[in-house]
């Protein structure tokens, strides 16, 4: 009986110094994980801080903090008339493992431009995945301006052959009246952490109108310079059919939403452009929200469409 006694109780020492081991170990290797997570993140904190001080050194007032907080920063881009302004949020990731979010507003770019741009920065990534890429983004878009440049010299270069070519035709452009432009009606600004929504709206009859009442919000500085326009008009035809389109300029499926909400109210012979200035704070759905407001209030400020309009079912 002592004998059985003892065993046992050996029996239970060696079943607790185990266990003690066992979790001795775990507490060990739950440690290590945890100490070199902690070091992997602030490897990435002290990669981001430099570069982010070499940027300011780099561009001065170009580089601009847009949430200090959650460590959102923009660049504007300059190449004679064009700007590309770069939207950017450091992840806690980056750069050992992500690519910073990136968001480029560039309203007279084409969306196929804006897409190859965007195309070429994710492959300077993959070529220089792990290490910090937003200089080597920022030349990028820099290259891509000058590109666009030198084609649109050589076009005048071209045009003005033409032109020396064909005195007439310059004789012709002396003597056309001055274009109207559809008057512009602009609505309330409506603010929600930090980003700032606009709406732009006019009478247009064709869509000759609509690209100018276009250009002619582009030539207002604050408007052109707004993270995204994103538009839709609805026009009448002759045969009582409708001629409608929309552009969402990197804003997600707001162009086709704004239509949807011409159609909704049954405007006719409308554009409405909405103006986004990003604040650095993602909206998630809410967005759209601010989208169909600000386009109802300008329209319903313009008299463009009936503030008791019944909605089609």
């Amino acid at each position: 009986c002592i004998r059985a006694y003892v065993n046992l109780q050996c029996l239970k020492l060696c079943l607790f110094i185990n266990i003690y081991f066992i979790d001795c170990q775990q507490s060990i290797v739950i440690g290590i994980n945890a100490f070199y997570y902690r070091v992997f993140d602030m490897d990435n904190f002290t990669q981001q801080v430099d570069e982010i001080e070499a940027l300011t050194a780099i561009y001065g007032d170009d580089w601009q903090v847009e949430d200090e907080e959650n460590r959102a920063f923009s660049m504007n881009v300059h190449e004679g008339d064009k700007s590309i302004k770069l939207y950017v949020k450091l992840t806690a990731d980056y750069p050992s493992s992500a690519p910073p979010y990136f968001e480029l507003s560039a309203p007279q770019l084409r969306l196929e431009q804006k897409n190859h741009i965007s195309s070429l920065l994710q492959e300077v990534y993959l070529s220089l995945a792990g290490g910090p890429v937003l200089y080597e983004w920022i030349e990028k878009i820099r290259e891509e301006l000058q590109k666009d440049k030198s084609c649109k010299i050589e076009q005048v270069i071209e045009h003005n052959e033409v032109v020396k070519k064909s005195p007439k035709s310059s004789k012709k452009s002396n003597e056309e009246k001055e274009e109207k432009i559809p008057e512009i009606y602009h609505g309330d600004v409506i603010v929600d952490r930090k980003s700032s929504f606009q709406g732009h709206a006019a009478q247009v009859f064709s869509v000759h109108d609509v690209k100018n009442v276009l250009k002619k919000l582009y030539e207002i500085k604050k408007i052109e310079q707004a993270t995204h326009n994103m538009y839709a008009y609805r026009i009448v035809t002759d045969n009582k059919n409708f001629a409608q389109d929309c552009e969402d300029d990197g804003e997600s499926q707001a162009g086709s939403r704004l239509l949807h909400f011409l159609q909704i109210v049954d405007a006719k012979n409308v554009l409405v452009v909405i103006s986004r200035w990003y604040g650095g704070i993602h909206l998630g759905p809410d967005r759209f929200r601010h989208i169909n407001n600000a386009a109802r209030q300008v329209l319903e400020a313009a008299n463009l469409i009936s503030r008791n309009k019944e909605h089609k079912k």
